[in-house]
């Protein structure tokens, strides 16, 4: 779904609210200078200075809006409301960072946010994210309004409704792309393999979000897991039951499409196929003594005999990623498929006014080895392209893939 985001304790939907700043306090400098003109010195959490800032342009540029500012939108009067421009010049510092995951939350959006990551979810499921530059789809949720569609992973919005995309951040798009139930948006998508770009207009819908279902082929077990929520680790749980209960030993894990969730339920899904103590992820924050392992449970219910493929593909983000990369480098698991998405930072919210919050990215994602999730994402063991002709005849063959090599 397009709402889905990452969070320090766990990757996706639920969030930590934090009450505190990362910088503490301010001190002035040049007491002599009028109130505007002051270089403030900024100084962090553990009291130590970190750079002179010198605030005056930003006076100068407020006084001169307002003493000459003009609104020519056909607005009654020619005052701009000194808090919308507090709100802007918040939204302004977090587009400097070229972060399309660092957003301030104004009243309306921070209240939509916050009904959203409480699962009140109406639009067209899809989760997208920024990738060089360009408005992406990481994944439609299957059954939803976007999947109905065709939206595909790595397709490329270029346009909501009319407005350009060029420049927003994720959670502006999604702002544009939720709404009401039974509304239509339009969106232009760019997409490999075809010329031209091309509309689609979806009507909203109330999101219900799959998690897991299992089917068989032969003697081959595979899991189908769509989302990690938190119903996820029981549902997970009960499928491997079935798995253990059905004698077979060659299983397939499919994440493609399934564009995360909670840190808890990579790590527990995990735990599984790992000896207890083994790395699952690190966190790797901005001071390297704030760094966060998270090792398995130890459940680790599977002997030698197990044959265990992974099929990743670009609409795998996040917890996803966890999983595969996990199995991957200890050693358990073969990935099959296409490159992963690469979404392996880690965002925390914050409540600026009681109205208002900022999410901001505090950490990064690294595999068991040390690799960065983040940009590059996964690289299979075995890339299979997906062929799109062939999968509308019937035939999936990055599955069929996957079936190869466990057969052999």
């Amino acid at each position: 779904m397009e709402a889905f985001l990452k969070y320090r304790s766990y990757a996706f939907i639920a969030v930590l609210i934090a009450l505190g700043v990362f910088f503490s306090g301010f001190y002035f400098g040049k007491n002599h200078q009028s109130e505007q003109d002051k270089v403030f010195s900024i100084i962090n959490k553990t009291g130590t200075t970190t750079e002179e800032v010198d605030f005056a342009p930003f006076w100068k540029a407020w006084n001169l809006i307002d003493q000459n500012y003009v609104i020519t939108n056909g607005t009654s009067t020619n005052k701009v409301d000194a808090q919308t421009r507090v709100y802007g010049a918040i939204q302004g510092m977090t587009s400097s960072l070229g972060d399309p995951y660092t957003t301030f939350f104004p009243p309306v959006e921070s209240k939509n946010f916050n009904q959203e990551i409480q699962g009140q979810i109406e639009g067209v499921g899809m989760e997208v994210g920024i990738k060089d530059d360009v408005l992406t789809v990481i994944a439609p949720v299957k059954g939803t309004p976007a999947y109905r569609a065709g939206i595909k992973p790595g397709d490329k919005i270029t346009k909501i409704d009319e407005k350009p995309t060029n420049g927003l951040s994720s959670d502006e798009a999604i702002s544009l792309i939720r709404g009401k139930k039974g509304t239509t948006v339009k969106l232009t998508v760019v997409r490999t393999g075809v010329k031209e770009p091309f509309e689609l207009s979806i009507v909203r819908d109330v999101i219900n979000i799959p998690t897991v279902d299992t089917d068989t082929k032969g003697d081959v077990f595979i899991i189908h897991l769509y989302s990690f929520s938190a119903i996820s680790p029981n549902l997970f749980r009960e499928s491997l039951r079935e798995f253990v209960d059905s004698g077979k030993y060659k299983l397939i894990i499919d994440l493609r499409g399934n564009p995360g969730g909670y840190l808890e339920a990579a790590i527990d899904m995990a735990s599984w196929f790992l000896p207890a103590g083994k790395v699952v992820v690190k966190e790797d924050f901005r001071n390297q003594q704030d760094a966060q392992v998270y090792r398995s449970k130890g459940y680790n219910i599977f002997n030698d005999n197990l044959k265990l493929i992974v099929l990743i593909d670009g609409g795998s983000a996040s917890a996803s990623e966890i999983l595969a990369g996990a199995l991957h480098e200890q050693g358990v698991a073969t990935l099959v498929g296409e490159q992963s998405f690469g979404k392996g930072s880690v965002q925390q919210l914050f409540d600026i006014t009681p109205d208002t919050s900022l999410k901001v990215t505090i950490a990064k994602w690294l595999t068991p080895n040390g690799n960065s999730i983040s940009h590059n994402g996964i690289t299979p063991d075995v890339v299979v392209k997906f062929d799109e002709e062939a999968f509308k005849k019937g035939v999936d063959n990055q599955m069929v893939k996957a079936l190869e090599i466990l057969n052999k």
